[in-house]
């Protein structure tokens, strides 16, 4: 009996050891894809593709369910900010498997940022394809609410303060009367003061001041954020202030 037991166990590990190796060399080249997607949209697909491999040779992987989230987040929100032939088509499928693989990381361990994080960011950029109206139809604003609140507790320093502007941008784009202002601000001006060189950050909370009637510290975010060598937020900028 114990021989059989024991052969039983040989061949359940001769299985395992294979799925763990696959699995790794799987994420191994999701991450050198990904690394490329700043230069390649693209590259993020693909990345995004990889990770959903090593998560079907490893379902309890937690790694490669929040990266797939990434990568699936970053190809929509790369694809809008290069103005790509129907961005927002492409925001509603690849926002909407960010959404799926974030739910996928969050089952596998809820308590970790990265899940959360990008979760929340899969919903905006679905956001971007749908409206936002239609998100709050189907009930996304809560869920999205958590995933970013919860983010912000376990780590809102996450990917560069991530959590926070997440939560400051959040508050400002749900329409009346779900939007609160006053909490928007607290969050970006958090922000601002931690990252006060970020161009996205300057015109987010540029956007909200102008909507609070402070034009003077408004337009001075905007224009260091004009001069942005990201053209997609330098552009952003350059709307804003004209029509001040």
């Amino acid at each position: 009996m114990r021989r059989y037991f024991g052969m039983g166990l040989v061949f359940s590990l001769l299985f395992i050891m294979p799925v763990c190796l696959m699995a790794q060399d799987l994420l191994a080249e999701g991450n050198a894809l990904y690394d490329k997607g700043k230069s390649n949209v693209e590259s993020y697909k693909l990345s995004a593709e990889i990770f959903v491999k090593a998560l079907e040779a490893k379902p309890d992987s937690y790694e490669a369910a929040w990266k797939a989230a990434r990568s699936y987040r970053e190809y929509a929100n790369d694809s809008k900010k290069k103005n790509v032939p129907n961005w927002k088509g492409i925001c509603k499928e690849y926002g909407k498997l960010g959404m799926k693989f974030g739910e996928k990381a969050i089952a596998l361990n809820p308590n970790a940022v990265e899940g959360n994080f990008w979760y929340g960011c899969s919903v905006g950029n679905y956001s971007d394809g749908v409206s936002v109206v239609t998100a709050l139809k189907e009930g996304l604003k809560n869920k999205t609410q958590a995933s970013f609140e919860k983010s912000y507790k376990i780590n809102k320093m996450y990917t560069d303060g991530g959590p926070i502007k997440a939560l400051g941008r959040f508050w400002f784009v749900l329409p009346w009367p779900l939007q609160d202002k006053d909490l928007s601000l607290k969050y970006l001006k958090e922000y601002q003061k931690l990252f006060p060189n970020d161009a996205e950050g300057q015109i987010y909370l540029g956007e909200l001041l102008l909507k609070m009637k402070n034009k003077d510290e408004a337009k001075g975010l905007l224009q260091k954020a004009e001069s942005s060598s990201d053209k997609y937020y330098a552009d952003q900028a350059k709307k804003l202030l004209a029509g001040i």
